[in-house]
């Protein structure tokens, strides 16, 4: 079964950047667009962004446009999610999958997601 771990979460001030990564334990990683999910407290999870499998094409929800950008190393089976300007509105545990659109395609569970914790 293939299994995605995330990391790189913690807590950081308004303002302040972190760098999430996910990695995949499946050899054909390189085949699935890949996309990055949060899910505050007492909320649904919601779409953050994606990334084509070759890295060429990139798509974000409005609210993290021009701060988050996705990028993957398809020989590390890995994708990254690099966060500036955080704010606390951001606060949640992020999770990544696989992802057609916006809708996740589960290329395995949820893995145990990262929290990210921005205080103001």
């Amino acid at each position: 079964q293939v299994h995605l771990v995330e990391s790189g979460g913690g807590l950081v001030q308004a303002g302040g950047s972190l760098r999430l990564s996910c990695a995949a334990s499946t050899r054909t990683f390189s085949r699935f667009t890949m996309g990055w999910f949060r899910q505050a407290p007492g909320k649904e999870r919601e779409f953050v962004a994606a990334i084509s499998w070759d890295g060429g094409s990139t798509y974000y929800v409005d609210s993290v446009k021009g701060r988050f950008t996705i990028s993957r190393e398809n020989a590390k089976n890995t994708v990254y999610l690099q966060m500036n300007s955080l704010k606390p509105e951001d606060t949640a545990v992020y999770y990544c999958n696989s992802v057609r659109g916006t809708i996740a395609t589960m290329i395995a569970p949820w893995g145990q997601g990262t929290q990210v914790t921005v205080s103001s």
